[in-house]
């Protein structure tokens, strides 16, 4: 059962990570939580363990890549990586379209449909790591491995050591 008092968009991410048996609970922030730097900041974690979620388009289609706080994504490393033609960031529109989330809230589940996704290994390295919930004040705290299961994604590295 999700909380009433949770926006509509994660209590859509609630009833996923329910449903995969992710335990970690929903935590809504009082301040917006849209960049690493604020969620780090309210969370009062290392930058590096917020899981950002990052929509790119992928050989015409959305290609999710769950990513360190610490670093941005190296597009043309990663294109190599996957074997794929250019990498390229996602309108806002394109986002809430594969998402049904806003940029700044978007979780690694509760998709209308499931998104290809990579998993950046640095994350790995975090013992907890918090992820977007669905909506810009809302954050949900999850281990590496329970991240690669709800996405069923891809473990790779993003960017060149």
């Amino acid at each position: 059962m999700t909380s009433p008092s949770l926006p509509t968009r994660s209590q859509a991410v609630a009833e996923a990570l329910a449903a995969a048996g992710i335990a970690g609970e929903i935590v809504v922030l009082p301040d917006s939580a849209r960049t690493a730097a604020e969620a780090a900041t309210a969370l009062g974690c290392e930058v590096g363990a917020i899981a950002n979620s990052l929509v790119f388009l992928c050989d015409g289609a959305p290609l999710l890549v769950m990513t360190s706080g610490a670093h941005r994504v190296d597009t043309a490393y990663l294109a190599a990586r996957l074997g794929s033609g250019e990498i390229v960031r996602a309108s806002a529109g394109r986002v809430r379209e594969a998402t049904g989330q806003a940029i700044g809230g978007v979780a690694p589940t509760g998709h209308p449909a499931p998104l290809r996704t990579v998993v950046d290994t640095a994350l790995q390295q975090y013992e907890v790591l918090w992820a977007a919930a669905g909506h810009p004040h809302t954050v949900v705290p999850m281990s590496y491995e329970e991240l690669l299961r709800v996405t069923a994604g891809t473990a790779s590295p993003v960017t060149p050591d």
